[in-house]
Parts: C-alpha cells; structure tokens; sequence
C-alpha cells in the first residue's frame, strides 16, 4: 500500500513515517508539509519520491492509496473530507477535529462517499489498555472507576519534539480527547453525566492550561481526568483502573497491578508501539474493506461528550 504522509515533519508525522517502516507492504511514496524546504529534507532523507506542500497535490497522485493525516488539529477536518472525496481512505491523527460540527461532517461525508476514515484513538491501540479489554470483554472485569491524570509542562507553543508550533495544542479538544473516548469504549457506554472545571487561560495562548473533568456512565463508572500544562515534573498520561476485580496502573505501554507489580504484554499485539499498531490496523482494513477500530463513526461520541464539556465550561 503506497500512502501519503502529511504534516511528516512534525512529531507525530515523523513517529507515522517510523513505524510505517516496520509494516511489511507499507511504503511512503509522498510526503507533506507547509514548507518546501523541510518537506524536500524529509523525503530526502527517507528516500520518498515526491514532497509537496501542496495536499491536493498529494491525493492526486496515482501512487498515493491513502493518508495519514498528522497536520494541525484545525485542518483536519477540511484536509480528510478532501482525501474522502477523491476517494483515498484516511487516517486522522488524534483529534478528527476541535468541534463537534466538524466532526459530524467528516462522518456524513464518510457515508456519502463510501471511503474508509479512521481517527487516531491510540490509547485504543496500546497494549496495557488492550490488555484490560480482553479482559473486560471475556467477562472477567468491569471498569468501577478510572482516575487519569495527563501532564505537560507547555508554558510556550511548543511541539513533542521542543520546536515551535504553528497552532495552538488544546487540553480539551486533544488531550481530553484520548482518555474521553477510551472511558467510553472500556465501559461500553456513553457518558451519561459530565461536568468540566478550567483554570485562568494563558496571556498570550488563550487557552486554559489546567482542567479537571469528571463523567459517570449509565451503570454507575466514573471517570475523574486532570489534565494540565503547567506540570513541572513527570510528563505523560498515567491511567488508574479500579475495578470489581483488581486495580491496574498503566502508564504509556507499561502495565501494573495495583501493588505495582508488572503485567507481561508480551503476547498482546505485535508490537509495543501504539503508533504503529493504529497504522497496522488503518492498513488492514482498507486491504480487507471492513470498518476500523476507532472509525470516524465509532469515535463521534467521543466528539459528543466533548462538546458537552465545553458547553458545561461555557455555563
């Protein structure tokens, strides 16, 4: 499968390029990013034939099957109705986009056209939370309450990789995102009740740089996500789940009982990499022509109860 890879140069872009290396039949054969010159050093670099500024140019090409869209959060939805329309299936990097409205239109354009579009929920795909529903799913544990704390220290408008951003990272809209849908699809359920509480914004981002949100289930789950970017210390996503048959610590791609003693995700999937296994499965299913894990479709309840976060923040 011969795939596009755009924003390649930023931190995500760059961990899709690395991991699509180690997926037999998977070849990068275009690149993107908004500027030439760092496109170009990319494709160079890599050995990929053709760099462009340009997605439209991209998609157009013969030798482009598919994208995988690692651009700002404020283009995606734009840049994969354009994929969807030309009729090249896309990956869209964690979050399909930052409104609710937006996201409803990927999904209608999703059913108009017929052309598979996946989102990038990659804690769907790590092992240590892969391993939890395998379990819940075999009847042997339910999700009682999830305590998450994710934190960053981005006091400046900075990327993964320390350099500049050229857009504004949103703890809602993105960070939120992650752990809002993995309570929804390891419960089964859609949050029944959610409130959410922010901090001052920052002078000069605009944006709130600490959150506290809280969600419940029908059956009684509840979920308590703190989330911050002022976070001077460990950094990261650090997952608590208590319950009815054990307590389980994940943190990134390790797995910990309750009394700290590690869980072997050896067997779990292929790989450790999240990154590469949301790849595995965005491959395989537009080879198959089946609906992905984490399809736009499926994660637009995610997009829902974000947006009645935002609206609780609103009142």
């Amino acid at each position: 499968m011969k795939i596009c890879v755009a924003g390649a140069y930023g931190a995500f872009g760059t961990k899709h390029l690395e991991a699509l290396d180690a997926i037999d039949g998977a070849t990068v054969t275009s690149v993107m990013g908004p500027t030439q010159t760092k496109i170009d050093a990319v494709a160079q670099e890599r050995g990929i034939g053709h760099a462009s500024t340009s997605l439209e140019e991209c998609i157009a090409r013969d030798d482009v099957d598919a994208v995988i869209l690692a651009t700002p959060t404020q283009l995606h939805a734009e840049q994969a109705i354009a994929c969807m329309k030309v009729g090249k299936p896309v990956l869209i990097e964690i979050p399909m986009a930052d409104s609710l409205a937006d996201s409803q239109e990927i999904c209608r354009v999703q059913k108009e056209t017929g052309v598979l579009a996946m989102a990038g929920q990659v804690r769907r795909f790590n092992p240590s939370h892969q391993w939890i529903k395998n379990r819940i799913d075999a009847g042997e544990l339910n999700v009682q309450q999830m305590d998450v704390q994710t934190y960053f220290f981005r006091r400046s408008n900075m990327n993964a990789k320390g350099e500049p951003r050229s857009w504004t990272d949103h703890l809602l809209w993105h960070h939120a995102c992650h752990t809002v849908d993995l309570f929804q699809y390891q419960t089964g359920e859609v949050v029944s009740h959610c409130f959410a509480l922010e901090g001052p914004h920052h002078p000069e981002l605009g944006i709130a740089m600490d959150m506290s949100i809280g969600m419940k289930t029908p059956s009684g789950a509840i979920c308590t996500l703190s989330l911050s970017f002022n976070n001077d210390g460990p950094f990261g996503t650090f997952f608590r789940y208590i319950c009815d048959n054990g307590t389980y610590i994940a943190r990134y791609d390790d797995l910990f009982d309750g009394r700290e003693e590690p869980i072997d995700l050896s067997d779990i999937a292929v790989s450790s990499n999240g990154i590469e296994l949301i790849d595995r499965e965005f491959i395989s299913a537009v080879r198959d022509g089946r609906e992905p894990n984490g399809s736009v479709h499926e994660v637009l309840d995610a997009m829902r109860t974000l947006n009645r976060l935002e609206e609780s923040l609103a009142g």
